[in-house]
Formats: C-alpha cells, sequence, structure tokens
C-alpha cells in the first residue's frame, strides 16, 4: 500500500510542481505591472490635479537626466525615501496588531484580482463565484483600519478609525445592493459570464439599464476608498491624519499603497460590471477591417483603457469637490443610495422576467428570468 501511494506521489508530483510554478509566474505577471501602477498613480494624480491647478507638478526627478523625463522618477525617489524611515512604534501600541494592520489593509486589494479577467481566456482564477469573491474581499479592508486605530493606542487614531469604519460599512451596503443588480442582469456569479452578457457594444452594456446602480456604485466606491470628497476620516482640521497618524515610514507606505491600489480596483470591477470589461464599444462589423480591425476588436487593451478612464475621474473629484461634512456622508450612503438600489433591483428583475429587449432578450440573459 505504502508503495502504490509513493508510486502514486511520484507520477504526480511532476505535474502538481508544473501547475504551482505557473500559478506563481501568473501571480507575479499581475502583481508586478499592479505595483508598477499604484507607485505611478501617485504621480499621475500630482500631475493631473496640478494641470487642472495652473501648475506644474513634480518635474525634477528624473532618469538618468534625460530632460523630457523630469518627474518620472518621483515614485521611486518616495519609494527610497519612505524604506530609509524608521518605523516608530508608540508606547503602550499592540506591537503585532500594529505592524500586521498595513497588510491587513493592502492584501485584500492584492488578492481580489486573482477573479478579474482580463480578456476571454487571460484570468487567474475562473471560478463560479466569483462575484461573492469579490465582495468577500474587499470587505476585509475595513478590519486592517479599524486594528490599526486601536493598536495605535491614540484617542486621535482610534476616533478616525471609528468614523472611517462606519463610512465603509455603510457604503459598502449600497456597493453589494449594486451588484445584486449585476447578478439579476446576468444570472451569473461569475465575472467573466457578466462580461460576455454585455456583448455587442456601447449600447448594450449594463450601463445603460443599471445606470443608477453604476453611478452607485462607483460613487460608493469612491467613498470606500477614503477619497476625496469622503475622506473625513483623514480631516486635518478635525482629527489630524486619522487612523494612521501614529505610523511612519513603510507602515504609512502601505496605507497609502492601499488607497490607490482599491482605486484601480474599484475601476477594474467597475469596467467589468457595467462596461464590458475587455470588450470594444464599436460594433462587431468594424472590427473586421484588416490591421485596424485588431487595435479596434476585443483585447486587455480596451479594459486597461477603462481603468485609466475611472481612475481619471478618482483624480478629477479631488481636485473638483470640497470635502463633505460627516453627517451629509452618511445620510447620502443610508437614506439615498440604499433606497435607490432596492428599487432598482426590482426593477431591474422585472425587466429580466419579462425580457425587455435589447438587454434582457439574449439567450444568455434569459436564464436569469426563468
Amino acid at each position: 500500500m505504502t508503495e502504490l501511494l509513493h508510486q502514486q506521489l511520484a507520477l504526480y508530483m511532476p505535474e502538481m510542481a508544473a501547475t504551482i510554478a505557473i500559478m506563481l509566474l501568473k501571480i507575479v505577471v499581475i502583481l508586478l505591472p499592479l505595483m508598477g501602477c499604484v507607485a505611478y498613480l501617485t504621480l499621475l494624480e500630482r500631475k493631473v490635479i496640478g494641470y487642472m491647478q495652473v501648475r506644474l507638478g513634480p518635474n525634477r526627478v528624473t532618469f538618468f537626466g534625460i530632460p523630457f523625463l523630469g518627474g518620472f522618477g518621483q515614485p521611486i525617489a518616495d519609494a527610497f525615501k519612505l524604506l530609509m524611515k524608521e518605523i516608530i512604534i508608540p508606547d503602550g501600541a499592540n506591537k503585532f496588531l500594529f505592524l500586521l494592520a498595513p497588510i491587513v489593509a493592502l492584501a485584500p486589494a492584492l488578492a481580489a484580482w486573482a477573479v478579474v479577467p482580463f480578456g476571454s481566456e487571460m484570468v487567474l482564477t475562473n471560478i463560479n463565484a466569483g462575484l461573492l469573491y469579490i465582495l468577500a474581499l474587499t470587505s476585509l479592508g475595513v478590519y486592517g483600519i479599524i486594528i490599526a486605530g486601536w493598536a495605535s493606542n491614540s484617542k486621535y487614531a482610534f476616533l478616525g478609525a471609528m468614523r472611517s469604519a462606519a463610512q465603509i460599512v455603510s457604503y459598502e451596503i449600497a456597493m453589494g445592493f449594486a451588484l445584486v443588480g449585476v447578478l439579476v442582469a446576468a444570472g451569473s456569479l461569475n465575472l467573466g459570464d457578466i462580461v460576455q452578457a454585455q456583448r455587442g457594444n456601447l449600447l448594450t452594456w449594463f450601463w445603460i439599464p443599471l445606470f443608477p446602480l453604476f453611478l452607485i456604485y462607483f460613487i460608493s466606491g469612491v467613498a470606500e476608498t477614503n477619497r476625496a470628497p469622503f475622506d473625513v476620516s483623514e480631516g486635518e482640521s478635525e482629527i489630524v491624519a486619522g487612523f494612521h497618524v501614529e505610523y511612519a515610514g513603510m507602515g504609512f507606505a502601505l496605507f497609502f499603497l492601499a488607497e490607490y491600489a482599491n482605486m484601480i480596483l474599484i475601476s477594474g470591477l467597475t469596467s467589468v460590471m457595467f462596461f464590458g470589461g475587455w470588450m470594444s464599444p464599436l460594433p462587431e462589423s468594424m472590427t473586421h477591417v484588416p490591421v485596424i480591425g485588431t487595435l479596434l476588436g476585443d483585447g486587455i487593451h480596451w479594459f486597461v483603457f477603462k481603468i485609466f478612464l475611472f481612475l481619471f475621474l478618482f483624480l478629477w473629484f479631488r481636485a473638483t469637490f470640497p470635502r463633505y461634512r460627516y453627517d451629509q456622508i452618511m445620510r447620502l450612503g443610508w437614506k439615498v443610495f440604499l433606497p435607490i438600489t432596492i428599487v432598482w433591483i426590482v426593477v431591474v428583475a422585472t425587466l429580466v422576467v419579462l425580457k425587455v429587449p435589447p438587454w434582457f432578450a439574449t439567450p444568455t440573459l434569459a436564464g436569469a428570468g426563468a
């Protein structure tokens, strides 16, 4: 019996090792560009807001003295500066939880990309319950904020953590209900199937029949990432820097990276759920043109373009809107967004059951009505 077991292990070990190696390679291929985008999103933000406010933004740090790359070395310089800063742990703080909190805040924003499809066959793990996985992972980030505020042994950090946690939980409910509308429309929890259910062109994507849910999902995403104008947890005039006031060095850097990683994730999910993911906005008849049709057809380039479009909106909001009061933020989440999502779920379910064209009459979507 033992010999037979050893023979089976010897037979399957190479295959298992190859599978693990391929999986690790896919993870590296996803995470390395993602972390690069997170770093350079900080530069893009400073440049875009600088342009909107008629100033230059970073333009000094360059690569090897090349003039037209002025400012492009700024994220690398910032990373080295934060790496060399001392990590100071306050007296009376819980050391283990204090160091764990930034990791808990960043990890879900990276792990969620495991089920996000970049193309028809480009996905790390194509699971049927991808939408549930996304909801579960994105709701874990709040624990990092709560732990950071409590473990810091500071009343200011704890107050900032409570305000931020209440805000995130409030808008998480509205985001969840918005995604229920997507589930009803697509008839599947698989993110690839959700994209395929939108096949056609710009006018067949879910942003038209689910327009209120799209607005609520994206605005709730801005609030959940604590971005302006919903950044009351970091209101310097009220509670200094919020839940991460006691952090320095790489601890602060991880919270900083978590915010920008969540921005990219929300932009990617908005693209997948409401804007066709990797789908081209043009009709298929226009994508058969030689050479040009390759660029106009479906592909990862459209997915990346849509992500950067929504990221630009994140930056635009910060340069445009003043910070809201905390009571205004909570009222918007509970008294406006939540009732609208519940009503619109009923409307979408009715349209799906009645198979109202052009969105809910295709074979892919008919199953949801059944």
